[in-house]
């Protein structure tokens, strides 16, 4: 009797044990590594490739022939639309900076009068146009004009850095230079870098579409658009 129960308080000791055993995996396995900027930053190219927007300069290169003395249309419309971007960005002041000491540099004073006449056009006060020179070294060269304003610009870092061979790492995690291209893309397409800090005030509603809709839901009629079953399935002439 003595030996039976011997054996049935070592296999109560064994099962505590196994039970034990299980309780400190379970524990290991609950364990999580907290999350750092550098873990995520492994797997969000956002992260990685942050868009930044910051003080920058908005510019605008102008051929110049040595030849021209009256600046194109085509030109002076550029001109104007550049200027018009610059005074809805809020520019304080616009600059013409031409070249010195180039071929083209009795072109660029013959045009600089149509230059600045453009850019009042694109809503720029004439008091807020500033023109100074740059030197060119190469007097055989015809160098352009540049209209530039100061304005807040979004930019991304340089992209094609590859500090890792790819092929030898089976890690599951972006390679560095994954999603740098899109977030430099984003960063040149958007229509104002503002837009990435806060959003947009809501535009005015529409009174006459906003009256109409009223009108109909007076009467009973319906308020959307019009859809006809199967107009969304009609396949072109062309397809036949």
């Amino acid at each position: 009797m003595p030996s039976n129960a011997r054996y049935i308080r070592s296999g109560r000791l064994a099962g505590l044990g196994l039970i034990l055993l299980a309780g400190s995996f379970l524990a290991g396995c609950q364990q999580t590594t907290p999350y750092t900027t550098e873990a995520l930053a492994a797997n969000d190219y956002q992260l990685r490739h942050p868009i930044i927007v910051d003080e920058g300069t908005e510019t605008l290169d102008l051929p110049v022939g040595a030849g021209m003395r009256r600046l194109p249309p085509q030109m002076a419309a550029a001109v104007a639309s550049f200027a018009a971007d610059g005074r809805r960005r809020g520019a304080s002041v616009m600059e013409i900076i031409v070249p010195s000491g180039s071929a083209n540099e009795s072109a660029v004073h013959a045009i600089t009068p149509g230059l600045r006449s453009a850019i009042k056009r694109g809503g720029i006060s004439g008091k807020r146009i500033v023109t100074r020179s740059y030197p060119v070294a190469d007097p055989s060269i015809s160098a352009p004009v540049r209209l530039a304003y100061p304005t807040i610009k979004a930019e991304v870092g340089p992209c094609g850095t590859w500090p890792d061979d790819v092929t030898g790492d089976f890690a599951n995690t972006d390679y560095y230079d994954f999603g740098c291209a899109t977030q430099k893309n984003l960063a040149a397409l958007v229509d104002d870098p503002a837009d990435f800090i806060y959003p947009r005030a809501q535009g005015p509603a529409d009174q006459q579409r906003r009256s109409t809709v009223f009108e109909k839901y007076r009467r009973g009629e319906r308020t959307g658009s019009d859809y006809k079953e199967g107009d969304g399935a009609k396949i072109s002439d062309a397809a036949n």
